[in-house]
């Protein structure tokens, strides 16, 4: 017989699944929390799937109060694992047994990193784990610094520790209580540093291993031009929505914080349930957005806007889409078109499907558009909440985990799952005659 092999998507989403599966064990244990008995399957479920997607959203209120060393060490390796990969951190562990990597293997990691090529594929994992630690234990340091003040030491180290891994992988978990970094609004190094770690973990690996290998701007490929460039307009722009919006609530470094984390981490030094309206919108828009390919945050990513407003703008303008004295090829430009659109229509429907299950549950004001920015969170895998995760339905919580699971493989690698033909090439097969049809 045969023997049968599975498609590396499988493998990739396999992988995710049950790391999810594992840490719901490993959270449902009585050892998780601080009180007697256990969170049940609903809360333990949603919290895997929560750190494992690198979201942030949570249904208890304060992971710092409510878990023990235990459960706040759980998490802190999900969300680890679910930054990295399990494939990533898999070849890692392989390479360092000395087990020789062969083609397949190879072929699943350049699936899982979405690279062209399979050549280079060890250095290029060896590069992100190395990377990744010095980064995060850099982090950690100046966070500690920053804590030693308001807690004793091995306190401080172990929030430190957690602060920075969920920083880097764009998390958005705390254990400092139920309001997030609101205590440390004015804490500049904490902020700056947070900041910085959330930036650097959404522009992705393969940007980061560019800039150290090449060290000046115009020896960078475009795909890293474009990420910065995109990446520093969103958190300017982003800025001065924000400050523009909320002027009395916000100052300059609330609203760059926010600015930065709305895309991908989840933190928050204010209060968001507090925004008026308007600000909740645009912050959906930039959650949808997301990070970077190849990094640890969501969303449709930062490329794909970019090339979405570019087409646009050469259609207009009559011309092909050109950057940088390079053209983007038609199957691009495709390409993010159909992932804003797969993405937007599944988070709608879930959106519609939540609202029709909370409709008799909430009971506070502007209930619809809280669902909306919960779903939107989840999809993007950021975390931010106006305070309705803690009260949501055990059937909310389910699909939010799944809507989160979506966001964090990416809609394409779902369909791509499930149809295996959308990725072949059939020119040379069947030629039709063209047709235009009337549009618009």
């Amino acid at each position: 017989m045969k023997k049968r092999k599975f498609s590396p998507l499988i493998i990739i989403l396999l992988s995710f699944f049950s790391i999810i599966v594992i840490g719901s064990i490993l959270l449902k244990l009585p050892y998780t929390t601080v009180a007697s008995g256990s969170l049940s399957w609903y809360d333990s479920i949603f919290l895997s799937a929560s750190a494992v997607c690198v979201t942030g959203l949570s249904t208890i209120s304060s992971i710092g109060d409510s878990f023990t060393i235990y459960g706040k060490v759980v998490l802190a390796l999900l969300i680890q694992i679910g930054g990295l990969g399990i494939v990533t951190i898999a070849v890692y562990v392989l390479v360092i047994l000395g087990i020789k990597i062969g083609v397949t293997e190879r072929y699943l990691v350049k699936e899982a990193l979405n690279q062209p090529t399979h050549g280079g594929m060890i250095k290029l994992v060896r590069s992100i784990i190395i990377v990744t630690f010095i980064i995060e234990f850099i982090g950690m340091g100046i966070n500690f610094i920053v804590f030693i003040q308001d807690f004793p030491f091995l306190e401080a180290l172990g929030i430190s520790a957690f602060h920075s891994i969920s920083s880097f992988n764009n998390a958005g978990f705390d254990i400092l209580g139920d309001s997030s970094l609101q205590a440390y609004s004015s804490n500049v190094l904490l902020n700056i540093n947070t900041m910085f770690m959330i930036i650097v973990g959404g522009i992705g690996f393969i940007v980061i291993r560019d800039i150290l290998e090449k060290k000046n701007w115009k020896n960078l490929t475009l795909y890293s031009k474009i990420v910065i460039k995109v990446t520093l307009f969103l958190i300017v722009s982003g800025t001065l929505l924000i400050k523009l919006l909320e002027y009395n609530q916000v100052t300059w470094l609330q609203a760059m914080f926010q600015s930065v984390t709305t895309r991908t981490a989840g933190f928050s030094t204010v209060n968001i349930s507090r925004f008026n309206y308007v600000t909740l919108i645009v912050i959906i828009s930039f959650m949808f957005i997301g990070a970077s390919p190849n990094s640890t945050g969501g969303g449709i990513k930062t490329t794909t806007i970019y090339v979405i407003f570019g087409s646009i703008i050469s259609f207009l303008r009559g011309k092909p889409l050109i950057t940088h004295k390079r053209v983007i090829d038609h199957a691009n430009r495709i390409k993010a078109l159909v992932i804003a659109m797969l993405a937007f229509s599944i988070t709608v429907i879930f959106f519609l499907v939540i609202s029709l299950i909370e409709a008799n549950n909430m009971t506070y004001d502007n209930k619809m558009l809280n669902i909306l920015f919960e779903t939107f969170s989840a999809f993007g895998t950021v975390g931010l909440s106006t305070g309705i995760t803690t009260e949501i339905l055990p059937a909310t919580k389910i699909l939010l985990a799944i809507l989160m699971f979506i966001g964090r493989l990416g809609p394409i690698t779902v369909f791509g799952i499930i149809n295996k033909n959308w990725k072949q090439d059939y020119t040379g097969k069947i030629d039709y005659p063209k047709e235009s049809i009337l549009v618009g």
